[in-house]
């Protein structure tokens, strides 16, 4: 009787979040694909769906993932704010919850470094044929159901008493336009001056000129 109760609340939970999902104002499935499209496409342009990218930043030997994510936020940052002052765009705040973020920060890193990719990087990388990261992507998949399964048991007490929901404009009242210019300006500064390093793998020195390509001697 406990089981099929659990199973109850699992499909019930599952059938919410899909409902929440879909009453959220997206915008129409042809833009919602084409930002899918351009995103995909900067993903191989940079080429950071590489497990040399990700794999190289880990040893600091590698800075276009920085690189990239600096300029990201930066500019979004920037421009998302606008937005959503404009009535463009709209966000949720989540609740800050250090100890979770903690812990969930240690295992994040510790499977982004051990995988080579990160939820944006790794369908890209399914989509390219690559088995490895197919069995990640499955591995957490299940990670995800077990969190949910033993969500209120196990995972719950983990994430702490809650701060509160916060966001850097609100600590400083009446200059929220100015604090965010400069934060965008700033973290777009940073990915700028960060000094371009690279590390290749066989198939991308095989593409460069001759004279181009770095020793690895």
């Amino acid at each position: 009787m406990n089981t099929v109760t659990e199973n109850t609340g699992l499909f019930s939970r599952i059938g919410e979040m899909f409902e929440n999902v879909v009453q959220q104002e997206y915008g129409s499935l042809m833009l919602v694909l084409l930002i899918g499209i351009i995103f995909g496409g900067i993903i191989q342009y940079t080429r950071v769906d590489k497990f040399e990218k990700i794999a190289g930043f880990s040893m600091l030997k590698d800075t276009i993932v920085p690189k990239m994510l600096f300029l990201t936020v930066g500019l979004s940052s920037i421009g998302l704010y606008f937005m959503i002052e404009s009535g463009y765009a709209h966000y949720h705040v989540k609740p800050i919850l250090w100890q979770g973020l903690v812990i969930g920060g240690i295992l994040f890193g510790i499977a982004m470094a051990i995988l080579g990719k990160c939820p944006g990087t790794g369908p890209v990388s399914i989509a390219e044929g690559r088995i490895d990261v197919l069995v990640g992507a499955i591995g957490g998949l299940l990670g995800g159901l077990l969190f949910t399964l033993y969500y209120d048991d196990i995972f719950k007490p983990l994430m702490g008493e809650s701060a509160g929901k916060l966001t850097l404009p609100e600590l400083f009242p009446g200059s929220e336009h100015t604090v965010v210019l400069i934060f965008g300006i700033a973290v777009t500064l940073i990915a700028i001056l960060i000094p371009k390093v690279e590390m290749f793998d066989e198939a991308d020195l095989d593409k460069l000129p001759a004279d181009q390509r770095p020793d690895l001697k």
